[in-house]
């Protein structure tokens, strides 16, 4: 059967029930598929085709009933995402030889609903960039100009699903590296509330912030995967004891009678005009759905930018100590001390965007600036966070831009860091306070994908697909594809 990358988890799904398709000839499928596109966008940084394929062969042997969902589908990984004998890089240089001899929890998680594994994902390396150009090793390419940038740090867990090689990807999420590749793509991204899906075997940068989640090309895939990742993990401390809830329970409930907040801050100064005319016809998208959106103020937003990088910068210069050169990983040849190991290994398998990450948060924790910093943005997150839960005692949920502007071309901006630390404020007061947060298609502006975000209060990731499918319902956006998915050079 021809195009079965075209085809979204439930249709797949019912091929392999009624027996039209195997799962090895599935994963056959994807793999040609990978082949075909892979050149001209760089999603993948390893293809483990060999256990794919043994993968599959095992489950056709096992049959694939109704209720196993998402049995036998492919699934690709962020490459912070550890995989048992499976190279993991991080994206970096001082992970180039790295396989792990465990699997982390939603690893285990995917193994036991049955996906097949086909590979993993280019990033920024260490998950530390907004654009796709700080991996160590390739530059992942936008699925709907190979001109432009993928978004980050999930570039390749966004392109590979947008371009059709895989139909669902894990990326992390970290001050918006899931909504915003996904943005930039034009598929759905979804951040879970922090807690409710385990961090453990997932490369920490800022402990505090990551959090694992989908990508995928429509919001009901999205959900059927989220529904398989989560749950409570003896193994990680921050993982929340949360009952398992079915995220496609109220996929078809429409929306009418919902109270929906926009910011004011999410359009003001520095919102390109076609991202912000896209979403003014998305709110009234939602009067005509019969929700009530009104105009609320998060006026503490603004400082989200600087209290992100101080906190973030902050744990990842403690979380990155363990890269030293002497248990795994990259060490330097030439060395005559201890120190020097240490110094070298790290100065020449670091890239320039970690090691300026890792020098302010050292700084931001060094005696004498603690208070003065790190500790001030503690006290701001605090602001931000009572800033969304005033606005959550009256609104189900919030609404605005994924991101300030559409995908921007390669190397534009990759000499000034600070546009691109700006290019997360949209994204950021999310993760500062735990909420949940996801991007979905909202039209399109200069022929790129424009990206709407919803933000949910905790928990309630439920009512956030309820009011995303709603929209997807009423505006068709998810069904729009790149020329390369349709056969074609973008």
């Amino acid at each position: 059967m021809s195009e079965l990358y075209k085809k979204s988890l439930n249709e797949l799904h019912n091929l392999l029930v009624k027996k039209k398709i195997s799962a090895k000839e599935l994963t056959q499928d994807a793999l040609k598929r990978i082949r075909e596109v892979e050149p001209k966008v760089e999603a993948f940084l390893t293809i483990d085709k060999n256990n794919a394929l043994k993968c599959a062969k095992k489950l056709d042997e096992e049959g694939i009933r109704k209720e196993e969902t998402l049995k036998a589908l492919p699934i690709g990984l962020k490459d912070n995402i550890i995989t048992k004998d499976l190279l993991t890089t991080a994206g970096s240089k001082i992970l180039y030889n790295f396989k792990p001899i465990y699997n982390a929890t939603v690893v285990e998680k995917l193994n036991q609903a049955g996906l097949v594994i086909l590979g993993k994902l280019n990033m920024d390396e260490f998950a530390m960039g907004s654009s796709g150009e700080y991996s160590a090793f390739k530059i992942s390419k936008n699925a709907w100009d190979q001109t432009k940038v993928a978004g980050g740090s999930s570039s390749g867990s966004a392109t590979a699903v947008a371009t059709g090689e895989i139909p669902v990807s894990l990326g992390s999420d970290t001050g918006g590296s899931i909504r915003q590749p996904a943005a930039f793509n034009g598929i759905v991204g979804m951040k879970p509330t922090y807690g409710r899906v385990s961090r453990f075997g997932l490369i920490a940068f800022a402990s505090s912030l990551d959090q694992i989640g989908p990508l995928t090309r429509d919001v009901k895939d999205n959900a059927l995967v989220l529904n398989a990742i989560c749950g409570h993990d003896v193994k990680d401390a921050t993982s929340a004891k949360r009952e398992v809830f079915d995220f496609t329970a109220h996929l078809n409930k429409g929306i009418k009678g919902m109270k929906i907040a926009l910011p004011e801050e999410y359009l003001d100064e520095g919102i390109q005009k076609g991202v912000k005319d896209q979403i003014l016809k998305a709110v009234n998208t939602f009067k005509e759905l019969g929700a009530n959106v009104e105009e609320v103020s998060l006026p503490h937003s603004k400082y989200g930018v600087a209290v992100y990088y101080i906190i973030a910068s902050s744990e990842a210069s403690s979380n990155l100590q363990r890269f030293d050169g002497i248990r795994y990983g990259y060490r330097t040849k030439e060395f005559k001390t201890l120190e020097d190991v240490y110094v070298k290994s790290r100065s020449e398998g670091f890239g320039e965007e970690v090691k300026r990450r890792i020098m302010l948060g050292t700084f931001s924790l060094s005696s004498g600036f603690y208070d003065a910093y790190f500790k001030k943005a503690g006290e701001v997150r605090t602001m931000i966070c009572r800033d969304f839960k005033k606005v959550f005692e009256n609104y189900d949920v919030i609404i605005g831009p994924t991101t300030p502007t559409v995908a921007y071309k390669i190397g534009e901006n990759i000499k000034d860091p600070i546009t691109m630390y700006i290019g997360d404020l949209l994204t950021i007061s999310v993760n500062l306070v735990g909420l949940p947060g996801m991007s979905v298609p909202a039209g399109f502006f200069d022929g790129l994908p424009v990206g709407l975000q919803i933000i949910g209060n905790y928990w309630e990731e439920a009512k956030m697909y309820q009011v995303a499918a709603a929209f997807e319902a009423a505006t068709n956006f998810a069904a729009n594809k790149p020329a390369i998915f349709e056969g074609g050079k973008s």
